[in-house]
């Protein structure tokens, strides 16, 4: 997590002050049921409320505790000890550190959560919006990267916008998933604590109970959650890598934003690179790292262990962070891409009319060609097209063979590019739900 790829709401869910401030609602939340239970005096947890609710928790101090007791909680607790004063003995009763920091951890993923919810809205808004302006704008489609059929610029930000609306319903459910509490004390038996803390606490903190906590919250709970992450990050470096190729010089049919004052190389004056959807595929290479950690996490040994915790310091604030970041970034790249319609239509024809033979393939066949022989047929003319140039339509007319079974009218008939983008209004209003 460096400033260069940080956002400031996402990197301040991951700061020592956030941190510290949940901790201490987890404390006066459970201290707080404690004294409904009449199990600690009730004006101690007021005080507690009170003055810690009050007081600016003091990092260095903490840091310095942890130095010698080598245990964050403890350090944590300690320090406000010397805030509340004597009342503060009620805190953390038949508590276990796991139940403030799983809580915690679990707490700062769901407002993660809400923040990448957000940001794919934005890319959503974004990317239905361009989609619409360029619903008609016909381009040529590709596979293996090799010219195929026609389809429209507006099509493929559509199969984008369907693709983040179906990330954002998986962040949506690990949102939920990720969305528990555990206050069951050592071992996860709640011998020292009653469950009427775990349901008040997760009820204070709009999150639901773990069922079954063991000490730890189950990290399937975690791994879920990551790989949700690194499946949305896959899904920016797809729609990255589209722009990347698109914006080469030998196709230049959109190119990033380029501001004034910009500088595309420190060399060569004239350049402008796709720096923004490239920076965008290593994040997402960084994203999906942080995956594979988060399912080792999953076993444990036993009731706990804190094997999970060094890798979890690090993939929560990273992996969040980065993709908050990512997400932001891609938006704004679909905001201000610019979009050349002249440069689809001039490599729509590169190839001579190629980009029609099925239809033609198509059309023999119905006049009762075999298709065999009809592929046959179509492709000898194809590759006058490849090797030497010529115009597709052209040769076809002049094939004899061709033309037995097909005339000129009938031919020309073929070549419409019409026919490719007839089912586009279909498409929009199953990816968009609107006429």
């Amino acid at each position: 997590m460096i400033p260069r790829y940080s956002r400031p709401e996402m990197t301040a869910i991951w700061s020592p002050e956030t941190k510290f401030r949940i901790w201490f609602e987890i404390e006066a939340h459970a201290l707080d049921a404690l004294a409904k239970l009449g199990t600690v005096p009730a004006e101690a947890a007021k005080t507690v409320w009170e003055k810690g609710g009050a007081a600016t928790f003091d990092i260095d101090r903490i840091d310095e505790i942890e130095r010698v007791t080598k245990h964050d909680v403890i350090a944590f607790l300690t320090h406000l000890a010397e805030i509340v004063g004597e009342d503060a003995r009620f805190v953390h009763q038949g508590m276990t550190s796991s139940d403030v920091l799983d809580t915690c951890l679990n707490i700062q993923l769901v407002r993660a959560a809400d923040i990448l919810i957000a940001d794919v809205d934005r890319l959503l808004a974004a990317l239905k919006a361009r989609a619409y302006e360029h619903r008609d704008t016909v381009t040529i489609g590709r596979s293996h990267g090799i010219h195929a059929e026609p389809t429209t610029f507006g099509v493929k930000l559509a199969q984008a916008y369907a693709e983040f609306d179906r990330n954002r319903a998986r962040l949506v459910a690990a949102r939920d998933e990720i969305g528990t509490v555990a206050i069951s004390g050592a071992v996860g038996s709640f011998a020292n604590i009653d469950p009427a803390v775990e349901e008040h606490v997760a009820a204070a903190l709009g999150l639901k109970v773990e069922p079954v906590s063991t000490q730890v919250i189950p990290r399937d709970r975690h791994a879920m959650f990551f790989a949700t992450l690194g499946v949305v990050a896959s899904s920016i470096e797809r729609l990255a890598t589209e722009i990347r190729h698109l914006q080469r010089t030998e196709v230049l049919e959109v190119e990033e934003y380029f501001s004034p004052g910009q500088k595309g190389s420190s060399a060569m004056p004239h350049k402008r690179n796709p720096v923004l959807t490239e920076n965008l595929t290593g994040l997402a290479r960084l994203v999906r790292g942080m995956v594979v950690p988060a399912m080792e996490n999953v076993a444990l040994w036993h009731e706990r262990d804190i094997s999970h915790s060094s890798v979890e310091r690090m993939i929560g604030p990273d992996a969040t962070v980065t993709l908050d970041f990512a997400l932001a970034r891609l938006a704004g790249v679909i905001e201000k891409l610019m979009v050349y319609p002249e440069n689809m239509q001039r490599n729509l024809d590169r190839l001579g009319g190629l980009v029609h033979s099925q239809r033609v393939l198509l059309a023999l066949t119905q006049k009762g060609v075999s298709r065999e022989d009809a592929y046959a047929l179509v492709q000898r003319n194809a590759m006058k097209v490849w090797e030497k140039g010529a115009d597709f339509l052209t040769e076809l007319k002049a094939d004899p063979d061709v033309r037995a079974a097909l005339s000129e009218a009938e031919l020309e008939e073929k070549f419409d590019l019409g026919y490719h983008t007839k089912h586009v209004d279909t498409i929009f209003r199953r990816v968009f739900g609107e006429a």
